[in-house]
């Protein structure tokens, strides 16, 4: 069995030059935790997720340790900033992809080492589909009731 033959292919994008509230309205509307970014070629150049949004809010690292006390509370006031923000700003760049003529097992393989629940699928740079370990999980589990 090949990731093809499992894959999701309607995939919601955001492109890089949007603000980072389009990605949020569409994260909430349609239930999704992130999405590819592409450019106007349709050519996977990233990914944003719930988590880079969140991450944005969060203070640097030397903040903290050079304040003894920080309001995580008030950090929520962050996020109508981090809104108006470029995804391009936040999201991460140089995400792995894999190949439609991938077997299954190995894309699952290759997502439980990186520890991604879901992975973009791409032929020659460009965005044909997503394949998550669920979709693959279903997949074995079909094939094995069918036999």
């Amino acid at each position: 069995m090949i990731v093809q033959s499992i894959m999701s292919t309607d995939v919601k994008t955001v492109t890089a030059d949007q603000p980072v509230k389009d990605i949020a309205l569409m994260m909430i509307m349609d239930h999704i935790s992130g999405a590819p970014v592409v450019d106007a070629d349709n050519n996977l150049i990233g990914i944003i997720s719930e988590k880079d949004i969140l991450q944005h809010m969060f203070p640097k690292l030397e903040d903290i340790m050079s304040d003894t006390h920080f309001d995580f509370e008030n950090m929520e006031t962050n996020y109508k900033e981090t809104m108006s923000v470029k995804i391009s700003e936040i999201m991460t760049h140089g995400v792995d992809s894999i190949d439609l003529d991938m077997p299954c097992l190995k894309a699952a393989s290759t997502m439980w080492l990186k520890k991604y629940r879901r992975i973009p699928v791409t032929q020659n740079g460009k965005l044909v589909g997503i394949v998550s370990i669920g979709d693959v999980h279903r997949a074995i589990f079909k094939s094995c009731m069918t036999s």
